[in-house]
C-alpha cells in the first residue's frame, strides 16, 4: 500500500525514516533487450542467453541502469506526496551495483528519507534507493535519488 506524506512539512519530520518496500516486480528477457535497444548496450552478458548460461552469472543479467531505472515505476508503490504542485527528478548521488539481478529474478525497491532541503519555491529530497532480489543476501542496486519537490 502507498504511503502518503502531506506536503513537504510533514516530509520534513520524516527524515531518516524508511518510507517502506515496493511490491516485487519480475525481470524479464524481453525487458532486457528492449533496454539494450533503447541504449545501445548489446553486451553479451545481458542479450546472448545461451553465451551467458556460460558466462560469471550463469545466465543473462539485467543492465545495472536498467535495475535503476524502475525507481519511477516503483516508487510511486512506496509513497506519494500530496500539497505539492509537481515534482521532478533532479539527478543522483553515489549509485553502486553490488550484486547482479538475473533474468527472471523478482527486485523491489526500498526507500529512506535522507534529506529534506528548502529551495526557491519548494524543497530538494535526497532519498536512499535500495533495490533487492528475492532471496538475495546483498542489494542488486543502492542509489541516492534526489527530487524537486515544488508547491
Amino acid at each position: 500500500m502507498t504511503r502518503m506524506i502531506n506536503g513537504i512539512d510533514e516530509m520534513k519530520t520524516l527524515v531518516g525514516e524508511h518510507l517502506g518496500w515496493s511490491p516485487y516486480t519480475e525481470i524479464t528477457q524481453e525487458q532486457v533487450q528492449q533496454f539494450a535497444e533503447a541504449t545501445g548496450d548489446h553486451q553479451w552478458i545481458h542479450i546472448d542467453v545461451e553465451r551467458a548460461k556460460a558466462g560469471p552469472f550463469g545466465g543473462p543479467i539485467a543492465h545495472g541502469y536498467l535495475t535503476l531505472s524502475l525507481g519511477p515505476m516503483l516508487s510511486p508503490q512506496v509513497f506519494g506526496v500530496s500539497g505539492v504542485a509537481m515534482g521532478v527528478n533532479y539527478g543522483a548521488g553515489k549509485i553502486r551495483f553490488p550484486s547482479p539481478v538475473p533474468v527472471g529474478a523478482k527486485v523491489r525497491l526500498g526507500i529512506t528519507l535522507v534529506a529534506v532541503d528548502d529551495i526557491p519555491g519548494g524543497a530538494q529530497v535526497t532519498q536512499q534507493f535500495v533495490f533487492e532480489c528475492e532471496g538475495s543476501e546483498k542489494p542488486s542496486c543502492v542509489a541516492e535519488v534526489i527530487f524537486r519537490y515544488y508547491v
